[in-house]
């Protein structure tokens, strides 16, 4: 699977960069099929407390998948997101069964 991490306007620590790549990894245990997976670190105005936007986008071989979440940490919008798309993931294995 290959993992691309943007920081839109400013730059990612390394502990924020690895700490993506693990949760973005632990998508694999949902599925086998995943062929790349973009990420997207934005801030918002930066005068709202919750200003962290992450956008995950998953090449999928169903079609592709995307979630978007804000927060107040990096960390905390990366769990939400990863949670949505397993979601999605769950959701795409379970039409694939009932066809």
């Amino acid at each position: 699977m290959n993992i691309q991490i943007h920081s839109v306007k400013f730059d990612a620590d390394k502990k924020l960069i690895k700490f993506i790549n693990q949760k973005v990894n632990k998508l694999s245990q949902f599925s086998n099929n995943i062929i790349a997976v973009e990420v997207f670190l934005r801030l918002a105005k930066d005068q709202e407390k919750e200003n962290k936007l992450v956008e995950i986008r998953i090449e999928y071989p169903r079609g592709p998948l995307f979630a978007k979440k804000q927060s107040k940490t990096f960390e905390e919008a990366t769990d939400n997101v990863i949670e949505a798309l397993k979601k999605q993931i769950t959701k795409q294995k379970e039409k694939m069964r009932g066809k």
